[in-house]
């Protein structure tokens, strides 16, 4: 299953106009359980941080979180990197048209080789590690662009099924819903472990997307996004589903957001430099 061809998709339909972009990242906000927990710790970490902070997003994407910490801090300066040279320009245009150009900037950047020492008082890591098969190298790289104290903030499946992959499938060859993913996810000892070989002093890992979460996962992404890949026309009937399944959704974000889960099929993971 191909995730990005439909991403592109949303992303050129809300770049019509300027304001539809700004509400495309808020409709993310919105949608997105995962977007939910980042935004959770960020609003924690932003009680400590320097009213200057310099944050780095390592692997930006549409810019949906540049935007959010830029909104969330007057004088933070945030640098996002991507792989994807068409996005990396586009984020720059459209936050250059916004007026924000001079505190968040993109670059086009391979994470295995990137090398910064001790700029970053945060560098957040939203679904990236599972895209990236020299994870370790990229962790140290991370690590060693980090302030003493900064914190490293990611999110990525889990092993408990986080690639929409369950025990039955490997037998059946299956790739998983996400076919672009490099491991079906990761075990949240394992990543613990990776984190503190690459230099962290501390890490704190808790599972995302327990069963409240893996059922509003299903109606706000996985559900459209079959129907999506059979016929771009239902792009049409989306704002008609979303009205009727939203409210439940809603309410089942705020629960995995506030529960303690024993599993999940996400991972929210902290880091300490």
């Amino acid at each position: 299953m191909q995730y990005d061809p439909i991403k592109r998709s949303l992303g050129q339909v809300f770049n019509i106009n300027p304001y539809l972009r700004a509400l495309f990242y808020s409709l993310l906000d919105l949608l997105l359980l995962r977007s939910w927990h980042i935004r959770r710790e960020l609003r924690a970490w932003r009680k400590e941080a320097p009213v200057n902070a310099s944050v780095l997003d390592a692997g930006s994407g549409f810019g949906q979180y540049v935007w959010r910490l830029a909104k969330m801090g007057r004088l933070f300066r945030i640098t996002g990197v991507d792989v994807k040279e068409e996005q990396v320009a586009d984020c720059n245009r459209y936050f250059e048209r916004m007026g924000m150009g001079h505190r968040a900037h993109f670059r086009c950047e391979e994470l295995e080789t990137f090398n910064e020492t001790e700029r970053y008082d945060l560098v957040l890591s939203v679904d990236v590690m599972e895209h990236i098969e020299e994870d370790e190298k990229v962790m140290k790289n991370l690590c060693r662009s980090l302030k003493p104290g900064g914190t490293l903030l990611i999110s990525t499946p889990s092993d408990q099924g986080g690639s929409d992959v369950h025990h039955h499938d490997h037998h059946e060859g299956a790739s998983g819903f996400i076919d672009e993913h490099v491991r079906d996810g990761y075990n949240i000892d394992d990543i613990s472990e990776k984190l503190l070989r690459a230099g962290f002093s501390s890490v704190e890992a808790r599972y995302s997307y327990g069963k409240s979460g893996s059922l509003a996962w299903k109606l706000t992404m996985k559900f459209p996004i079959l129907a999506l890949n059979t016929t771009r026309l239902l792009f049409i009937l989306l704002p008609f589903y979303y009205l009727l399944v939203y409210p439940l959704a809603y309410l089942l974000n705020h629960i995995d957001v506030r529960a303690h889960h024993k599993t999940g099929t996400g991972l929210i993971v902290k880091a300490i430099k």
